[in-house]
C-alpha cells in the first residue's frame, strides 16, 4: 500500500492533515455554536453554515488560477497564514450581539479565502509527483493515500472539539458559549503544525511547487502538449464530472448540520457495553491497528515482519478488553457522531485499495468515473437508511431559553446504530467518490490548466456545500423522512445521468 510512492506524498499528506484537523474540529460544533451562541433559527443557522462551507471549497478556483501564474508553493504558504489569522479571530469570545457576529462573519471569510489558497494547490502538487513515470501507476493509491491522511485528523477532531469545550466550562469557568472558542483554538496550534511539516520536508517535494521562475528540465517533466479539440474534450467531460458532485456533496455535507440536528434532538443520548466503546476514539484506533496489522501479517516477506503485525494486533485486542464495561453507561453528545466517518475512511481505505488492486490486476477495475456513479448510489443508500429510520418520529420542536433564544428540544432515543450505520454506508459513497474524483482530475486536466480544473472541482464542492442549506430549510418544515427522501432522489438523479455520460467520459481516461 505505501510502497513505491514518492517520498513527497507524505510529507505534503502530513501537512494537510494538521490543517484538516484544525478545521474539523471547529466544523464539529459550529452549527451548534451558531445556534447557542446567536439564537439562531436552524435554517439560518443552515444558511451560514453551508455559505461557509461553500466559500471554502469556492476559492480554490481563484486560488488555482493564482497559482498557474505565481506557483503552487507560494499559495500554499500565503493561504496558511490568512487561515490562521481567521481562526485567531473566531477564537476570541466576543459575546453573541450585532457585533460579535460580524467579527464572526469576517472570520469565516478570512478562513475560506485562505483554506481556498492551500487546500487546492496542496492536491496539485501531490499530483505533480505523479508526472514522474516511474510512479505513473500509482497515482489512485497516492491519492487513497492522502485522502486517508486528511481522515487521520478529522478522526480526532470531534473529540477534541468536546473536550477543549468540556474544560473550558470546568476548569477555567468559561460560559457554555464562550467555551465554544477554544475549540476554534485548536486550529491556529494545528496550522503552526502544518507550516513547519511543509518547510522540514519541503526538499521532498520542490519540484511540484512551480512558480514564476521555471524548474530546471532535471527537476520537472516536459509540458504534454494538447490539440484544442483534444483540451475542449478534457475539460467537457471534467464539466460533466463536476456537475454530478454537486449533489454528492450536497447530501455528504449534511453530516455537519442536518444529520448533527438529528443526533441532538433524535438520538439517544446515552449508550452502554459495546456501543458504548464506539464513542471513545482511542477505541477506533485500535480498530484501525488490526485492520492494518491484518493486512501487514497477510502481506509481510519476513517472519520478522509478521511477528510484530501478531504482536501489534494482540496488543490493540487486550486494549480493548481492557476498555470493556459491561455497566458503565457513556454520555453521548451530538457533534462526536462526526468521528466515525474519517474513522471509516482510516479503516477502510487499505480494504478499499485491496479490492481495487485484485480488479486491475485482472483488468476489471472499473474507471474513475464509473466509481463516481457507484458513489451516488451508495449515498442514495444511506438516505434510505434515514427516511426508512425516521418514519413515525414526530417533528422538530423549539422552546425558548433563560435568556429568551429559542433552544432545541429533545423528543426521541433513536438508537446511536442508526447514525453509525448511515456514515459507514456514505463514507462507502465517499471512497468510491473523493479520491477518484480528485485523482481523475489531476490526469485529465490540460497541463496548462491543471490548477483552475483543481479549483473547477472544488467550485462543484462549492455549489454542493451551498445547497446544503437545504437540509436546514426542510427541517422542521416537514416529517424528517421527506427530508431525507430528498438527499436520496437528487443522488439517484445524479448517478442515472453520470452512467447516461459514461462514455463520454470513459473516452478521455
Amino acid at each position: 500500500m505505501f510502497e513505491n510512492q514518492p517520498k513527497g506524498l507524505f510529507a505534503l499528506a502530513l501537512a494537510n492533515t494538521g490543517e484538516r484537523f484544525g478545521y474539523y474540529t471547529m466544523l464539529a460544533v459550529f452549527a451548534l455554536f451558531l445556534r447557542a451562541n446567536y439564537g439562531l433559527s436552524p435554517a439560518l443557522a443552515g444558511t451560514i453554515y453551508s455559505a461557509f462551507l461553500m466559500l471554502v471549497y469556492f476559492f480554490p478556483l481563484i486560488g488555482g488560477i493564482m497559482a498557474d501564474k505565481f506557483g503552487f508553493g507560494r499559495m500554499v504558504t500565503t493561504g496558511i497564514i490568512i487561515m490562521f489569522a481567521g481562526y485567531l479571530l473566531l477564537s476570541v469570545p466576543l459575546g453573541g450581539d450585532t457585533v460579535a457576529l460580524v467579527v464572526m462573519l469576517a472570520a469565516l471569510l478570512l478562513i475560506g479565502f485562505g483554506t481556498g489558497l492551500f487546500k487546492g494547490n496542496l492536491q496539485v502538487m501531490v499530483g505533480d509527483l505523479y508526472n514522474d513515470p516511474q510512479y505513473k501507476d500509482k497515482r489512485d493509491s497516492g491519492f487513497s493515500i492522502f485522502y486517508m491522511a486528511i481522515n487521520i485528523g478529522a478522526l480526532f477532531a470531534p473529540t477534541a472539539a468536546i473536550k477543549i469545550k468540556e474544560y473550558a466550562e470546568t476548569s477555567l469557568g468559561y460560559s457554555s458559549n464562550d467555551a465554544y472558542h477554544f475549540s476554534f483554538a485548536v486550529a491556529c496550534a494545528s496550522l503552526v503544525l502544518s507550516i513547519a511539516i511543509y518547510y522540514l520536508f519541503r526538499s521532498t517535494f520542490r519540484h511540484t511547487e512551480g512558480g514564476v521562475k521555471k524548474s530546471s528540465s532535471t527537476e520537472s517533466a516536459p509540458v504534454e502538449e494538447l490539440s484544442k479539440e483534444e483540451t475542449k474534450q478534457r475539460i467537457v467531460a471534467l464539466c460533466l464530472v463536476f456537475a454530478v458532485v454537486i449533489f454528492f456533496w450536497m447530501a455528504f455535507h449534511q453530516n455537519g448540520l442536518s444529520l448533527t440536528y438529528f443526533a441532538d434532538e433524535f438520538t439517544a443520548q446515552s449508550a452502554q457495553g459495546l456501543q458504548a466503546m464506539c464513542f471513545d476514539v482511542w477505541n477506533l484506533v485500535a480498530v484501525i491497528f488490526i485492520v492494518y496489522a491484518l493486512f501487514s501479517l497477510f502481506q509481510s516477506k519476513t517472519d520478522k515482519g509478521k511477528l510484530i503485525s501478531g504482536i501489534v494486533i494482540l496488543a490493540a485486542l487486550a486494549f480493548l478488553f481492557l476498555q470493556y464495561d459491561g455497566e458503565g453507561v457513556v454520555t453521548v453528545s451530538a457533534p462526536i457522531f462526526q468521528q466515525f466517518n474519517p474513522f471509516y475512511v482510516v479503516a477502510l481505505t487499505p480494504v478499499s485499495m485491496a479490492i481495487f488492486g485484485s480488479l486491475a490486476a485482472k483488468g476489471k477495475e472499473p474507471s474513475a468515473p464509473r466509481k463516481i456513479a457507484y458513489g451516488m448510489i451508495v449515498a442514495a443508500v444511506a438516505y434510505a437508511l434515514m427516511a426508512f429510520g425516521s418514519f413515525g418520529l414526530p417533528m422538530p420542536q423549539t422552546e425558548m431559553g433563560a435568556d429568551g433564544n429559542p433552544v432545541a428540544v429533545h423528543v426521541a432515543d433513536v438508537t446511536p446504530n442508526l447514525l453509525i450505520m448511515v456514515y459507514l454506508v456514505l463514507t462507502f459513497g465517499e471512497l468510491l467518490l473523493s479520491p477518484m474524483g480528485i485523482s481523475f482530475v489531476s490526469k485529465v486536466a490540460p497541463p496548462k490548466y491543471k490548477g483552475m480544473m483543481m479549483g473547477g472541482w472544488f467550485v462543484a464542492t462549492a455549489i454542493g456545500n451551498q445547497l446544503v442549506v437545504v437540509g436546514g430549510l426542510l427541517w422542521g418544515a416537514v416529517p424528517l423522512w421527506i427530508c431525507w427522501s430528498v438527499f436520496l432522489g437528487v443522488c439517484l438523479v445524479a448517478a442515472v445521468f453520470m452512467f447516461a455520460m459514461m462514455k463520454r467520459l470513459e473516452k478521455v481516461c
